[in-house]
């Protein structure tokens, strides 16, 4: 396998880009208050205790951008367009695909697969736009 040089502020750039893309997406004003219905939460229930929860959201995202900034790599994709269309292939082929079989046989609602299938579509757009632009 090729070497690849990887970008760790980058890395990190993207891993904090990350939250800050879903801060937003699951604020109450886009689509928090939706999300909540649909796990059967409410925002008492979200109160308190969310620490360790960000604190492995956050690992997960640092995990994510690393792996990703190996793909950005492997595949050349070193301009903005690339990267967009990176994250996409990458979206497409491993998050929207694996994760329909558990919304399917789990019996979760459509509206909860858009809902969360939405932000890591987001996610690795950017990511992939940021991993390849900052090299």
């Amino acid at each position: 396998m090729p070497q690849v040089h990887i970008n760790l502020l980058a890395v990190l750039a993207a891993a904090v880009a990350n939250m800050i893309i879903g801060s937003v997406w699951y604020s109450p004003s886009v689509f928090g208050k939706t999300w909540m219905g649909l796990i059967g939460k409410r925002v008492e229930d979200m109160k308190g205790g969310a620490g360790p929860a960000y604190a492995a959201a956050f690992v997960v995202a640092l995990i994510l951008a690393y792996v990703l900034a190996h793909f950005v790599g492997y595949t050349q994709a070193y301009s903005l367009g690339q990267g967009i269309q990176l994250g996409f292939w990458v979206w497409l082929g491993f998050v929207a695909t694996t994760s329909t079989g558990d919304y399917i046989f789990a019996g979760r609602p459509r509206q909860l697969y858009f809902i969360n299938n939405g932000y890591h579509l987001v996610t690795l757009l950017v990511n992939g736009a940021l991993l390849s632009a900052w090299r």
